[in-house]
């Protein structure tokens, strides 16, 4: 998961400014199961930008804690979140197909009904879709760090981004982030604990021990393994 459609070339001052956008295009091919899955799946749980402000309470046909998710990729955690939390709703934005008829997949293999599905740009969904104070958590694991220092401005964590994020969260909600990237933490750190209106809850304003909540991937124990460490960071909307 990233920001941008693809880097810009050296020299290219001149070219029209890119907005920055929650992903960056990977391509990847269906399986069987994943388009079929798609198919039976997204009539029942996907969700489209075009349709603008949406009442969530409707959407799910309750009021429950919500929590929206930032690209999910193949889904895994956003299911072992939902299993484990029936009673909470989950609103997942992920623009690879293969991860969506994945999600779906799961959702159909387990039962769940307490998550929703966007196959597009996220920063897009939250302006547009997501009415403001309304959120209780928003996840951000594993972005794309852009790890060369010319790209740095490509990265999703900047200061327009905390912003939007504020004004969604319901006071005292809460922007969960996680990074194996340690110099895209000190980045995320530099933006967020000088943002309005949040209060960082970690006791040392630094990183939090990785929460209970947060699933394990696969990634991130081969990661461990090999000696590599993950950053969680938690920020609370105070006003």
């Amino acid at each position: 998961m990233s920001e941008v459609v693809e880097p810009c070339e050296d020299g290219a001052a001149e070219r029209p400014h890119r907005a920055i956008k929650s992903f960056v295009m990977r391509s990847g091919r269906m399986t069987e199961g994943q388009q079929r899955s798609l198919d039976l799946g997204w009539p029942k749980f996907g969700l489209q930008l075009e349709d603008g402000l949406r009442d969530f309470d409707q959407v799910f046909g309750r009021s429950a804690p919500r929590t929206f998710e930032i690209g999910f990729g193949m889904g895994h955690a956003t299911l072992e979140m939902a299993a484990a939390a029936p009673e909470q709703d989950f609103i997942g934005v992920e623009v690879h197909k293969p991860g969506v008829g994945a999600l779906l997949n799961g959702m159909l293999t387990q039962n769940l009904s307490n998550i929703r599905v966007y196959s597009c740009d996220a920063l897009e969904v939250l302006r547009d879709c997501v009415a403001d104070a309304s959120l209780d958590r928003l996840l951000l694991f594993f972005p794309d760090p852009w790890h060369k220092s010319r790209h740095h401005k490509r990265r999703i964590v900047q200061p327009a981004f905390a912003e939007l994020v504020r004004q969604k969260l319901k006071i005292g909600g809460v922007l969960h982030m996680a990074t194996d990237w340690e110099q895209y933490a000190e980045h995320m750190l530099e933006v967020m604990n000088v943002a309005p209106g949040y209060r960082n809850l970690a006791a040392g304003g630094r990183c939090v021990e990785r929460p209970s909540e947060r699933p394990v991937t696969k990634f991130e124990r081969r990661g461990e393994r090999l000696g590599h460490g993950v950053w969680d960071l938690k920020f609370q909307r105070i006003d």
